[in-house]
């Protein structure tokens, strides 16, 4: 199954890269700096859908104290903050291009950071608080809380009117803004790509960490 996984994520990986940088046209006004879109949106909405997961897996620990459910939640951060830097990044190295500068102050930018900081403080709690059913549930309420920033990252475009584009793609997006044709597609599949790859590796490490614990408890026990 994990071969077969690794196989399905490869072959995805290569058709994106091949519509990518092959088959969606170049953008008209931007160049070919545009087709870092095809990264930045799929890695904005993987570091945002995985703090509502990891919050929603908090509560079902906070409701049930499996740990396995906290197990998940690591997991998941820990992936969702390379998402996040791969957000943050993609997002610099298209704005200089494009706006003239490397990092402006406005809402989205800001949001995006808010929730870097957010699984910073989650692993750093998790790394350095003495371990313990009370790190688990502190833990737990951060995630909670973090992912109160997650919508104000969606609308923070359409609230406050700045350099940043409109949504182009989504139920909220409008007709000037909405990507067409070649360039959605494009980029539907780069989500789906990235979010099975970035998945497939909590899978991964979830199970390394509950195969960890169980050691763990064996070793303890003896």
């Amino acid at each position: 199954m994990r071969k077969f996984f690794i196989l399905i994520s490869a072959l995805l990986t290569f058709i994106n890269i091949y519509l990518i940088f092959q088959w969606v046209p170049t953008e008209i006004n931007q160049g070919a700096i545009q087709r870092i879109l095809y990264l930045h949106v799929p890695l904005a909405w993987v570091s945002m859908l995985t703090i509502i997961i990891i919050a929603i897996t908090s509560i079902i620990y906070l409701i049930t104290k499996n740990i396995i459910w906290d197990h998940i939640s690591v997991s998941l951060a820990e992936v969702g903050i390379v998402s996040a830097i791969g957000m943050l990044l993609s997002g610099i190295i298209w704005a200089k291009p494009v706006w003239g500068v490397w990092w402006t102050g406005e809402a989205k930018l800001t949001t995006a950071l808010i929730l870097f900081f957010i699984y910073c403080a989650y692993l750093m709690f998790r790394n350095y608080f003495p371990p313990g059913p009370l790190r688990e549930r502190s833990a737990a309420v951060i995630a909670i809380i973090g992912a109160i920033d997650t919508p104000f990252i969606y609308y923070a475009a359409q609230i406050w009117e700045q350099n940043h584009p409109t949504i182009v793609i989504g139920p909220l997006a409008t007709q000037e803004s909405n990507l067409g044709g070649d360039l959605a597609l494009t980029l539907l599949f780069s989500i789906l790509t990235i979010t099975l790859i970035f998945f497939l590796v909590v899978f991964q490490q979830t199970r390394f960490k509950i195969l960890e614990f169980k050691f763990n408890q064996i070793k303890t026990k003896t």
